[in-house]
């Protein structure tokens, strides 16, 4: 009995700690689009074309909340309840089953306020809304890509999202008759080129190759080590082959420590079409390799269309990624003077933090099942992407303003802490 408490106790404890993260990480998109004058849909036109500094009403959090119209009410509610499943379904391995039953029994009305299911069934209500509108958008012989985009932004269905991010990522093509040919052959090319690259003797290898690979097999183990998932020998060997097969193919950049954590959303999204339930439960034991074969490709292609658009954030000195850096210093010191300030007298330079946030796009920063969440949001930027991740980070800047002043150097290094997955 006083196991199956701590069970309990330890289940509610991480539940609650999801939900807080889901708040911020909620707050933060709220914070993104009050920073873009409020628009329910920030897309590329606005953050190319403006100059002006925000105005002052539109970043304090209480405004920004009374400033949403219905529609951005409807957005945030279908953030929350389907990051909601999300977090849901990541019970830990072996109390899954008692966590749905202890669920399902305390979801009867006598204990639920009436307000409380007032406010599920409008969400659900408006969860019904946005499938329609999804299967809609993905069920005509041609996709139109704006009108996608905009309804991914704020968030995808988790079973929809293999697909829409295949057609956001210019992988997939929009018109329906030719997918299927396409994606075929993307992925045999992507099998010869593993054959041509990586399925050969070392003896085959420059010495600027082989400290390559090298390199590389030492990252994969380190790739999201807090979920066991990739820790799983054909994960690692499947990431490995990714990143050097993508590494050889890009000899302006070659390899970058950093590259590895941005393969693991792809990864986890298209296994997510062959595997069910919580990350940290899959296993590719059951899969066969034809499959695994075509998910790596996926994942290659998908990886080389995103870093297609950002280049320059992973060559000699990191050029690009150096050039939001400063970008985002001015930005956050006309926003967050105080928090600016405070940054400034401890002596850090935002090289010393935010650097990593660009360099990994904030998978190091999260819980992992929220990634997928907020790069739904990234790839519905499309090319604009590099210059909208100024914005989010500023953002995630002002959502813990509060806390980070009362930080001192190092544990601003550090912010956030290692997240819990």
């Amino acid at each position: 009995m006083n196991s199956s408490n701590s069970n309990s106790r330890e289940e509610d404890r991480r539940k609650d700690s999801s939900n807080a993260t889901l708040t911020s990480l909620n707050q933060t998109l709220k914070n993104v689009q009050g920073l873009l004058k409020g628009r329910s849909f920030p897309g590329k036109v606005l953050l190319t074309r403006r100059s002006d500094p925000p105005s002052d009403s539109s970043l304090r959090s209480s405004d920004i909340d009374r400033s949403f119209s219905n529609k951005d009410a409807g957005t945030s509610e279908w953030l929350d309840d389907f990051v909601e499943d999300d977090i849901q379904s990541k019970s830990t391995p072996g109390t899954n089953s008692t966590g749905n039953k202890s669920r399902s029994s305390t979801s009867s009305g006598e204990d639920i306020p009436r307000e409380s299911q007032k406010s599920t069934m409008g969400a659900r209500a408006t969860d019904s809304a946005r499938l329609m509108k999804f299967t809609k958008a993905l069920s005509g012989p041609t996709v139109i890509l704006d009108k996608l985009r905009e309804l991914s932004w704020s968030g995808v269905p988790p079973y929809l999202r293999p697909t829409v991010w295949r057609l956001l990522l210019g992988y997939a093509p929009i018109n329906s008759d030719r997918r299927e040919g396409v994606l075929r052959r993307k992925r045999l090319e992507y099998l010869d080129c593993v054959a041509q690259y990586y399925d050969i003797p070392d003896i085959e290898r420059t010495d600027e190759e082989i400290t390559m690979l090298r390199q590389i097999s030492v990252d994969c183990p380190r790739t999201v080590p807090d979920v066991t998932f990739f820790q799983q020998a054909v994960v690692q060997k499947s990431l490995e082959r990714i990143l050097y097969t993508w590494s050889i193919r890009h000899p302006a950049s070659g390899y970058v420590q950093g590259i590895n954590d941005l393969a693991t959303p792809f990864l986890v999204v298209f296994l997510s079409e062959f595997l069910e339930g919580s990350v940290e439960d899959w296993t590719t034991l059951d899969l066969p390799p034809e499959k695994i074969s075509n998910i790596e490709a996926d994942c290659y292609w998908c990886l080389s269309k995103l870093l297609d658009g950002m280049q320059d954030h992973y060559t000699f000195a990191q050029p690009g990624i150096q050039r939001l850096v400063f970008r985002l210093k001015e930005l956050v010191r006309r926003i967050d003077e105080p928090v600016s300030r405070h940054i400034e007298e401890q002596g850090l330079e935002f090289l010393q933090f935010a650097f990593r946030w660009f360099n990994c796009l904030l998978i190091r920063e999260i819980p992992f099942h929220l990634v997928t969440r907020l790069w739904d949001t990234y790839l519905a930027e499309g090319d604009a992407l590099p210059d909208f991740l100024v914005y989010i980070f500023a953002s995630f800047l002002l959502t813990w303003s509060d806390k980070l002043q009362k930080l001192d150097f190092q544990e601003m290094v550090m912010f956030p802490p290692t997240p819990s997955n």
